[in-house]
């Protein structure tokens, strides 16, 4: 069996970098990496040269900013972002709620834009943020439209709990994504924390896939669900429309 090669050991390096983990000393690269010491200076001063990391005054390192060029480029990301801003910021000054903007990657949520105001609930959510999709109104919204292969392959997995509310069992699970399909909103009801709702519909690309899900979370005493859902819907047609979307034009309408 052989070892892992040169640009797995680059990437391992990178991967040692998450929202828990934003700066890291040599020390702690070489341990979450899983490289001697030796492997991990030699590979994170390439890295450094390259731009993709930086080594502050104190010798510890964060990402570099050559990193965040390249992955600006990733239509999933800030191009997505551009669209779709002035649509979010709509939905903002309608609610002045928790505006979200993610798409998906495999069995998770990615979050590329939030909006949020000084009186909005608390959140756990950043821009990069990852979690499971059955536990979000994005996520809930991605998965129903994923087609019937994922939501089975996702339905066998385990399903992670945070709060009582999370929706744990597999067929209630589909009954959810059903209703999601139905009304064309997905409703996640304190499911990650347990003061607030979120309510989110599906964006979609030019071919009338699903190509991610706008939502607005909310204090979950007094959330009125049937009237956040119609400016949800009109903030995810508008963003659909920015990326090419046409009524008739693939899978269907946004809701």
């Amino acid at each position: 069996m052989t070892g892992p090669t040169a640009p797995d050991r680059l990437l391992s390096v990178l991967a040692a970098f998450d929202h828990e983990h934003p700066a890291l000393s040599l020390t702690d690269i070489s341990r979450r990496a899983g490289l001697t010491l030796t492997t991990a200076h030699r590979l994170v001063g390439a890295l450094t040269r390259w731009g993709a990391l930086e080594r502050d005054a104190s010798g510890v390192y964060h990402v570099g900013l050559r990193l965040w060029e390249v992955a600006a480029l990733a239509p999933r990301g800030l191009a997505l972002r551009q669209l779709a801003l002035p649509y979010l910021e709509d939905l903002y000054e309608a609610t002045h709620e928790n505006v979200q903007l993610a798409v998906r990657d495999g069995h998770e949520v990615v979050y590329v834009e939030w909006l949020s105001g000084r009186s909005a609930v608390g959140v756990h959510i950043r821009v990069g943020a990852r979690w499971p999709l059955h536990a979000t109104g994005v996520g809930l919204a991605l998965l129903a439209h994923g087609g019937p292969g994922l939501q089975e392959e996702y339905c066998a997995a385990p399903l992670a709990s945070f709060t009582p509310y999370t929706v744990t069992d597999p067929a209630r699970l589909r009954r959810v994504l059903a209703e999601v399909r139905r009304t064309g909103v997905a409703v996640s009801d304190r499911q990650v924390t347990a003061d607030a709702l979120s309510v989110a519909a599906p964006v979609r690309g030019p071919d009338g896939a699903v190509a991610a899900a706008v939502s607005v979370v909310v204090p979950h005493p007094g959330a009125q669900v049937p009237v956040l859902a119609p400016a949800v819907r009109l903030a995810a047609r508008g963003v659909s429309r920015a990326l090419g979307w046409r009524p008739g034009s693939g899978a269907g309408p946004v809701p």
